[in-house]
């Protein structure tokens, strides 16, 4: 099973790992896009005025130009603990045992503008990219991802659960039979919304949940059983997808 989640737009400072190595990375298909992308945010990165603008960031945030700038230079983190934010908050990582930290680097990936993809544990510097960012010289995150991405995420074997979203969603199509998790609410007359501020913390505790359970779900009827034994509200909707109820 693999767990896919959206990155966030902040991410921890510093770290206590090596500098970047894209071949400590998960998915070396990906490393050539990789490496391009850093390269041009680090020559961007040159022109403080360009940055702010390529990016979409203010003045006040010219410090993301800086951690670009030192792309190659400064110190990792675990993907899962880089990344911020009511999502990373609700996986808690950092309550992980050894063996759950084990099996998260196995089932959690993080799809990212930078790296395409990146498994859990997968060492990273902090770094400020978009998916709805274009790169002078390059184009749009998303059309130099598509054709390199796609084919690595519908190559991966066994159970897909997709909890990417809108924007990252578009940078790869997946099988059929990935899984979709729609996260809703319900009134007093049974009528169900997608809710937005539950959203990204209902996601966080479900992926911790699929990180961490003994069980091995092959099936989405499997998936449902996990989900549900561990207190959480999940129905099944269709072939391959679920809602997963707040409340």
């Amino acid at each position: 099973m693999l767990v896919l989640l959206p990155p966030s737009e902040t991410k921890a400072d510093g770290g206590d790992g090596p500098p970047l190595d894209h071949g400590a990375l998960s998915f070396p298909e990906l490393n050539p896009v990789r490496a391009k992308l850093a390269d041009a945010l680090v020559e961007l990165a040159r022109d403080v005025p360009a940055s702010l603008a390529t990016l979409g960031i203010s003045e006040r945030q010219r410090d993301e130009v800086t951690r670009n700038a030192q792309l190659w230079t400064s110190p990792t983190l675990p993907a899962l603990r880089r990344y911020t934010g009511v999502l990373y908050d609700a996986l808690d990582m950092k309550s992980f045992t050894r063996a759950g930290l084990e099996k998260a680097h196995r089932r959690l990936a993080v799809t990212s503008a930078l790296f395409g993809v990146v498994s859990a544990t997968d060492p990273i510097p902090a770094y400020r990219l978009s998916g709805g960012n274009s790169v002078p010289a390059l184009g749009t995150v998303r059309g130099l991802w598509k054709p390199v991405l796609e084919p690595v995420l519908q190559g991966i074997d066994g159970l897909v659960v997709d909890l990417r979203s809108g924007t990252y969603a578009a940078f790869a199509r997946l099988r059929p039979d990935a899984v979709t998790v729609r996260v809703v609410t319900e009134d007093a007359d049974g009528n169900r919304t997608t809710v937005s501020h539950f959203n990204k913390a209902y996601k966080g505790r479900l992926a911790a949940v699929l990180a961490t359970t003994r069980a091995e779900p092959s099936t989405v009827d499997q998936l449902v059983k996990v989900i549900a034994k561990a207190g959480l509200t999940v129905e099944r909707t269709g072939d391959h997808s679920l809602e997963l109820l707040t409340g």
